[in-house]
């Protein structure tokens, strides 16, 4: 049986613990997620900013399957005016999954349908603002790496 965690820390997605960073430069701020950032009971990362994309970006959509596709090479993020950002998308869930091993998370709210935080459905691809069963780059990355997911509405 394991022994209890000490570390309760968990991983949030930044826009949802109000910072700005959002492709539009906003947040989607969720007031508990907030308050758990502030005392430092969660760790709020941007995996898209983290992986050099900036804030006030374009948005970007996963087109030929899912995060674990991206993540396998058969699949690639694309910006909305047609650029690759795939690596960038990629060296930033590898940066949070960095920070979250360092800080001994196994816990994550991740924002629901991003390309990268996204848990159990993201948008199609196709910029339609149609969604698709599937998981973000990010939320692929920390699954494979042993880390519990979820959406701030399943949280």
């Amino acid at each position: 049986m394991d022994s209890p965690q000490k570390n309760n820390k968990i991983l949030v997605s930044a826009c949802l613990a109000g910072i700005n960073c959002t492709f539009r430069g906003t947040n989607n701020l969720k007031d508990n997620i907030k308050k758990m950032a502030d005392s430092k009971q969660a760790l709020a990362i941007c995996p898209e900013v983290s992986g050099g994309l900036g804030v006030g970006r374009e948005n970007i959509e996963l087109v030929g399957g899912d995060g674990n596709d991206v993540l396998d090479g058969r699949a690639r993020a694309i910006t909305s005016g047609g650029r690759d950002v795939t690596e960038n998308v990629i060296a930033g869930a590898k940066k949070v999954l960095d920070a979250a091993k360092k800080a001994g998370i196994k816990k994550a709210v991740l924002k629901s349908n991003s390309p990268t935080c996204g848990s159990g459905s993201i948008y199609d691809g196709t910029f339609s603002k149609r969604l698709r069963p599937g998981d973000g780059v990010l939320a692929a990355l920390l699954k494979r790496s042993g880390i519990s997911v979820m959406t701030e509405d399943e949280y």
